[in-house]
């Protein structure tokens, strides 16, 4: 794998507006503008709500940049780049490596700046290990969405990608939880929840803020690796079948 063209790929995504806007810029104003409503500054429960909206943004923002590996991949299929691999030292595993890779780093500014903005504006304090469990549950559960954005990037055209990624992703952030709470859904939502991997996201990381969870740390990460498993697979069939092409 080359690590030129990882760096290539991180570039070249940090320079897209829209990418900064809604995977980077939108999860911090989410989360000010939810804060500001159910957070209240003095309440008794303030410091446990805010945390845990953060770490729904943090959420959120890491799928969306997590996914977004999958517009890029759109284009370089458009352009015929898949197929012309073979006539390169870039190999169809490194490709897709590397793909994968950026998309991982790609999610980690939502996972900086939301808590950064908790801790400063919200006075969301926690302890050095409930931190870890945050910030590296949340980045390693980003794997499946990763190859989920892989997969549909397989899929899309140039034109599609971005509606097809912001629909995928505002039904996740709408109907895994992110956006309302979970305990406040009637009991089909909640069935549909549960089969959504940004549902088992969020569980991840929130029994570092609360223990008022449906699932524990092992069920959450397990759930995970298995839609990792799923998309990975799909994904790979689906990038072979389009390289077989003549």
């Amino acid at each position: 794998m080359s690590l030129t063209y990882v760096r290539l790929e991180i570039t070249r995504t940090f320079r897209n507006t829209r990418f900064v806007l809604f995977a980077i810029a939108f999860p911090v104003l989410l989360f000010l503008l939810q804060a500001g409503l159910f957070a209240k500054s003095g309440a008794p429960e303030h410091d446990a709500v805010a945390a845990a909206l953060m770490v729904n943004m943090m959420a959120f923002g890491t799928i969306s940049g997590a996914m977004s590996v999958g517009g890029r991949l759109a284009v370089e299929r458009a352009a015929g780049w898949q197929r012309q691999l073979r006539l390169t030292p870039l190999t169809g595993p490194g490709y897709l490596g590397g793909k994968a890779i950026s998309g991982m780093l790609v999610a980690l500014p939502a996972l900086i700046l939301v808590p950064l903005v908790g801790t400063l504006f919200q006075g969301v304090h926690l302890g050095p290990g409930a931190w870890l469990h945050i910030v590296l549950g949340t980045w390693l559960g980003a794997i499946p969405f990763v190859l989920l954005g892989l997969l549909l990037g397989q899929f899309g055209t140039v034109d599609s990608m971005q509606p097809v990624n912001m629909l995928v992703t505002m039904v996740m952030g709408f109907l895994g939880g992110l956006w309302i709470p979970i305990d406040g859904m009637p009991a089909w939502m909640h069935t549909v929840a549960e089969a959504l991997p940004s549902y088992w996201l969020i569980q991840v990381a929130r029994g570092a803020v609360t223990q008022d969870r449906t699932a524990s740390l092992a069920t959450a990460a397990g759930v995970l690796a298995i839609f990792a498993a799923v998309f990975g697979a799909a994904m790979i069939r689906r990038y072979r079948k389009d390289s077989a092409r003549v």
